[in-house]
């Protein structure tokens, strides 16, 4: 099975970017590191990064049709901003677990609202780099469950 993991606008900073909020590990290392457990698990990992809504749209609505079984997301600031991202998730109808650095909800009150949320099966924040992982976990044991239906 594939797992799509999508990272959106500035993460490709991570490790330089306001390392008191996101930490430093970077990207890369988050990408590596939820790959080589993805493999663990038994599933392959796919990772993007880009800054572009429209990008970020096309590859979750071609995820089905490129094979891929579910998708971990960090929107980043389109958390708070893109139906169009929003709606591409649910037309997508994959499970999708949103994934953030930091605690979205004890942060600036514009950030407290995810539009993305309510078409995920669920949503981890506030671990740092571990909420990658425990992303991935979550959506494993969702697959693993729909599998052995």
């Amino acid at each position: 099975m594939k797992i799509l993991l999508l990272n959106g606008p500035n993460l490709q900073l991570l490790g330089s970017r306001e390392p008191d909020i996101y930490g430093k590990t970077t990207l890369a290392s988050i990408v590596a590191d939820v790959t080589r457990l993805g493999k663990e698990l038994g599933f392959d990992v796919e990772a993007f990064q880009s800054n572009s809504e429209g990008e970020l749209v096309t590859l979750i609505g071609d995820a089905p049709r490129n094979g891929f079984s579910g998708i971990i997301i960090n929107p980043a600031a389109y958390t708070h901003t893109s139906v169009a991202i929003r709606d591409a998730i649910a037309a997508a109808a994959l499970p999708a677990v949103e994934v953030h650095l930091s605690n979205i909800s004890s942060r600036e009150a514009f950030r407290h609202e995810s539009l993305t949320a309510p078409v995920c099966i669920g949503v981890v924040a506030g671990f740092g780099a571990f909420s990658y992982e425990m992303a991935l976990r979550a959506l494993a044991n969702r697959l693993g469950a729909l599998r052995n239906a």
